[in-house]
């Protein structure tokens, strides 16, 4: 069983950056995607950035675009979001996904890890 564990929130000022980190504790199948998620208190679960794992193709929500960046380590079997110009609106507890290669979803998740943006 992958386990997923994500790192590097916190609490920060508008305007600040993160980087967060996700890491898988094996690589024991083939990975066609990565994807960050992430949800406020009271309001669903929604997409932030994904990222090809062969290639390295990249796709963001519109209201992170320009402002996050989404990357990887293959050796590493780390994924990154570098999240620069924090608004208050960024606050959410952050989520990694990794969807399989032949899968139509994202298989697995991680814990979550809290960002906070004050104003």
């Amino acid at each position: 069983q992958v386990q997923l564990v994500e790192s590097g929130g916190g609490l920060v000022q508008a305007g600040d950056s993160l980087r967060l980190s996700c890491a898988a504790s094996e690589r024991t199948f083939s990975i066609y995607r990565v994807g960050w998620f992430r949800q406020a208190p009271g309001k669903e679960r929604e997409f932030v950035a994904a990222i090809r794992w062969s290639g390295g193709s990249t796709v963001y929500a519109d209201s992170v675009k320009g402002r996050f960046t989404i990357s990887k380590d293959n050796a590493k079997n780390t994924v990154y979001l570098q999240m620069n110009s924090l608004k208050p609106e960024d606050t959410a507890v952050y989520y990694c996904a990794i969807q399989g290669v032949g899968a139509g979803r994202y298989d697995y998740w991680g814990q979550g890890t809290q960002v906070t943006v004050s104003s």
